[in-house]
């Protein structure tokens, strides 16, 4: 049988779906298994984050690590920037739709009720977070319809709500493997039976990705946004079955090791399971986010993690003095803070943005079907696709 072949393509698209969350969710476990640890603390649900007392501020490594990032993000950011946001075509003029100014009014009364403690309003004061996401959500799509005369919302609307369910369960996960690095807790929660927090947490968890996704859009609506990123760094591979192989086993050992070397191994929290989904696709003959790379197209990844960046400082921002509210507890970088979280620790919504693509990828071929998926990359680089 063909690898382009229907039942090629079924089969494959199946051991993806399986494979992904059993090596994802047992690699944490697995590794606490073979430490000697009890597992017991692990699986409870939901995984209530309790604060840890974590190792203090360490300067060197705090430089080191920055150090790292910049030689890392800068050339990037400052090629992206030299050419940024060239438009194609004359300037729309779409009016902004109904809803946008819906969203605009939702968003800035949730923002004042969220901020504030009318006596009134007690009861419902944890509950705001919710209502300032779908306000986003919709001013960020009606922005996306106002440029182009479409957006995420109106051209896949059934796409775009099964990303709220999905989005629960993709941010749950996150939630899971905070109990192995500890990494932030929650302020407002407490008295609260488990049944009550999972509800109250999955609703605000469910607008994730559709705020992401919505803001790539938007980004993308741009016309060429970044259109020196186009032709960058070529990023290719000799044996690339061999390279995904050896991915692979280094993130696989990277998510086992968390559970054993926490306060070390945390960044790998959001760094391993882009690496293990994205080895898995390639393994089993399906593209990758990272497929325009063989012609030095960094666009999408670096959309991707731009717009998981702006979202990171509205949830940031809006976390602030919120009710219910969570705090951060990082090793050795817990210092120079932008709202509750350490300034390198935004850093990790760069990769997070690319968790985020890649599960779009996976929702939108469940909608479509597997064959949807075909065995090459997009046609549009900047397409997730969806």
């Amino acid at each position: 049988m063909r690898p382009d072949e229907p039942g090629h393509i079924r089969g494959s698209w199946t051991l993806l779906v399986i494979l992904v969350p059993l090596l994802l969710l047992g690699l944490p476990l697995l590794g606490a298994w073979i430490d000697g640890q009890a597992l017991g603390p692990y699986l409870q649900f939901p995984p209530i984050p309790r604060p840890v007392q974590q190792p203090p501020f360490n300067a060197p490594l705090f430089t080191l690590m920055a150090a790292a990032i910049l030689l890392a993000v800068v050339p990037f950011m400052r090629r992206a920037l030299a050419g940024c946001c060239h438009r194609s075509g004359a300037a729309s003029r779409i009016p902004l739709p109904w809803w946008g100014w819906a969203g605009l009014s939702l968003g800035c009364l949730s923002w004042i009720l969220a901020w504030n403690r009318f006596a009134w309003f007690a009861p419902l004061q944890p509950h705001t977070f919710a209502p300032l996401w779908l306000a986003y959500i919709l001013v960020m799509n009606a922005l996306t319809f106002r440029r182009r005369g479409e957006c995420l919302m109106t051209r896949r609307p059934g796409y775009f709500v099964l990303l709220f369910p999905v989005s629960a369960a993709f941010w749950w996960f996150f939630e899971y493997l905070n109990r192995f690095v500890a990494n932030w807790h929650y302020q407002g929660v407490e008295g609260l039976s488990p049944l009550e927090y999972a509800v109250r947490a999955t609703i605000p968890f469910a607008t994730v990705l559709p705020a992401v996704l919505s803001t790539y859009e938007w980004l993308r609506s741009c016309g060429n946004p970044v259109p020196k990123l186009a032709d960058y760094r070529p990023l290719q591979f000799q044996h690339p079955r061999c390279a995904a192989f050896a991915i692979l086993g280094l993130a696989a050992c990277g998510l086992a090791a968390t559970s054993v070397y926490p306060t070390v191994l945390y960044p790998l929290l959001w760094l391993a399971p882009v690496a293990v989904m994205s080895a898995l696709r390639a393994l089993l003959g399906f593209p990758t986010i990272f497929a325009p790379l063989r012609r030095g197209d960094w666009r999408r990844l670096f959309l991707l993690a731009m717009a998981a960046l702006i979202c990171g400082g509205f949830w940031e921002m809006w976390n602030m003095f919120s009710l219910a509210r969570w705090e951060y507890t990082v090793p050795f970088v817990q210092r120079w803070h932008l709202f509750e979280m350490p300034v390198i620790g935004y850093t990790g919504y760069l990769t997070f943005g690319w968790e985020c693509g890649i599960v779009a990828n996976m929702v939108g071929a469940f909608v479509r079907g597997p064959r949807s998926m075909p065995h090459r990359s997009s046609p549009d680089p900047m397409e997730i696709p969806w």
